[in-house]
């Protein structure tokens, strides 16, 4: 009986705490609505079949594509995604989540041959983060920098403009703080409006990982949500830079 109330009132815990952080989710979009116009998804073949012309009509304006990871993988989704986006006035960006198992060229070579140019009107994104058995041991900061700086200047030479970096506070600091100065920012904060430990202003803000819209039918019932530190008419003039 008293394990049985033991379970009942961790049960009750665990709830209480969910519904927080809920709240917490929907608090930020709506102050991100409002501070923020410009507004974003990121998707990957957890969404499956992709409707863009439906995602737009959702009042979003960009979206950042999973093309690859590592040296060698290749998101099925992403030619599809890539094709299929092209109709809409979504503006375009394809990324990479990077290992720390594979060497910085073999990597950009992958995105580079994944990824035209002429597809995308954002710049290239490099997904940096802690993954699996390097959450409880990460790698020294001199190793990953050296997998970044090799990524950072291919794609900077292939698409004529630095790649953002994409992260969350634990990585930005472990590997990115002081560093990286040509490459624009999209941070990772579920919990409260990024502030950069160095300073630095962050351009992209995913703030949400349990959004619901229509327009896709994957396994994956949400989608991540993000948003533009600007104006509509500075997003205009940051597509144009590409």
């Amino acid at each position: 009986m008293q394990r049985h109330k033991l379970t009942q009132r961790i049960i009750i815990a665990v709830l209480f705490f969910a519904l927080a952080i809920c709240g917490i989710t929907i608090r930020l979009s709506s102050r991100a609505r409002e501070r923020f116009p410009v507004r974003g998804v990121d998707v990957s073949s957890y969404q499956g079949y992709i409707d863009w012309d439906e995602i737009e009509e959702s009042d979003i304006d960009f979206a950042f594509i999973k093309a690859t990871e590592g040296s060698t993988f290749r998101d099925k989704m992403f030619r599809d995604n890539i094709e299929n986006i092209a109709d809409t006035g979504i503006a375009t960006g394809a990324y990479h989540f990077m290992s720390f198992e594979s060497s910085g060229e073999a990597q950009a070579e992958n995105f580079i041959s994944a990824v035209d140019a002429d597809k995308i009107t954002l710049p290239p994104v490099i997904d940096l983060e802690l993954y699996g058995k390097y959450n409880d041991k990460p790698p020294s900061a001199a190793y990953v920098r050296g997998i970044l700086d090799v990524m950072v200047e291919r794609l900077h030479e292939e698409y004529g403009v630095y790649p953002i970096i994409y992260t969350n506070r634990r990585a930005y600091s472990l590997y990115v703080s002081g560093e990286y100065r040509d490459c624009d920012i999209w941070l990772c904060d579920l919990v409260k409006e990024p502030a950069l430990p160095d300073g630095r202003e962050w351009t992209f803000w995913q703030y949400s990982h349990t959004e619901i819209l229509p327009g896709y039918d994957g396994e994956e019932e949400h989608i991540d949500m993000n948003i533009f530190n600007g104006s509509r008419a500075e997003f205009r003039r940051y597509i144009k830079r590409k």
